[in-house]
């Protein structure tokens, strides 16, 4: 089964970079499954629902979301009506939404897909390790779910490592996001599980995290806010990370980095043949 994990989409730049390339490359690399980071797609915090629904036409078959989950306020409606979007798993009991979704591919393979918070440099949130571990739990790998993909949203590649040896061996793969740089990380654990610390953002990187520098400047200069952060709307590069997965066991057996667009390094996979 091919998996593919697109990171945090940040503003115009992003959703632009996402309708254009991920059609082309589920056809080309014939992904079964598509995961997309959209908790910065609008206005680079939050996700409205039109823009919501432009990734999932795009090819995205599970939106995952972050800490700016609820920052357009129309999500805290729509996400009860769309079974697609999941924010992470660790809110507190009551929180509009759900945190793991179970999802049926391209090909009838049934995909687990779990959204969790850290908590280091993070907003005081629950424990992410027993939130996760109570989801995949529910639907073991290989017996239940085909793969299963969490979506480690967190600020610490410490936390985001942590999480990948916990769950190795659970689990299809462990992604970071948040960070919205591209680590070099990514590999297939001891136990099997394909993990990377952070996918990286669809977004422009001529910018500093997706942001116009000017505004980030200032404050790291003066520390004194001069007004509103504005998401860079030059040439984004697609970034994010594919997975194949062994049939039987749904673990990983091949991983590599995506760049596609903008002025990052160009990589595509390269899956082995058969």
């Amino acid at each position: 089964m091919r998996l593919l994990f697109l990171g945090d989409v940040v503003g115009r730049s992003g959703r632009d970079a996402v309708a254009e390339h991920l059609p082309g490359l589920i056809a080309r690399h014939k992904f079964d499954f598509v995961v997309v980071n959209g908790e910065n797609a609008s206005h680079g915090k939050g996700l409205i629902e039109s823009h919501f629904q432009g990734l999932r036409d795009a090819g995205a078959d599970i939106v995952t979301l972050g800490d700016h989950a609820f920052d357009q306020r129309e999500a805290l409606s729509y996400i009860e009506r769309e079974p697609t979007l999941i924010r992470p798993i660790n809110y507190a009991p009551g929180t509009p939404g759900r945190g793991a979704m179970m999802v049926e591919g391209r090909n009838g393979h049934r995909v687990l897909v779990v959204n969790a918070l850290g908590r280091v440099f993070m907003p005081p949130i629950d424990d992410p390790f027993r939130a996760v571990a109570s989801a995949i739990e529910s639907a073991p790998l290989g017996e239940v779910a085909d793969a299963i993909i969490v979506d480690f949203h967190t600020e610490a590649t410490s936390e985001i490592q942590a999480m990948g040896h916990f769950l190795d061996g659970r689990v299809s793969l462990v992604v970071g996001t948040h960070t919205h740089i591209p680590t070099a990380d990514h590999r297939v654990l001891k136990g099997g599980t394909a993990f990377q610390a952070d996918a990286g953002m669809c977004g422009d990187f001529d910018s500093i995290i997706g942001t116009e520098t000017d505004e980030p400047l200032n404050r790291f200069l003066t520390g004194i806010p001069n007004g509103r952060f504005t998401p860079a709307e030059g040439e984004a590069t697609l970034c994010g990370i594919a997975v194949e997965t062994d049939p039987h066991s749904g673990l990983a057996r091949y991983v590599a980095p995506l760049r596609l667009g903008g002025v990052l390094a160009q990589a595509e996979p390269d899956f082995p043949t058969a």
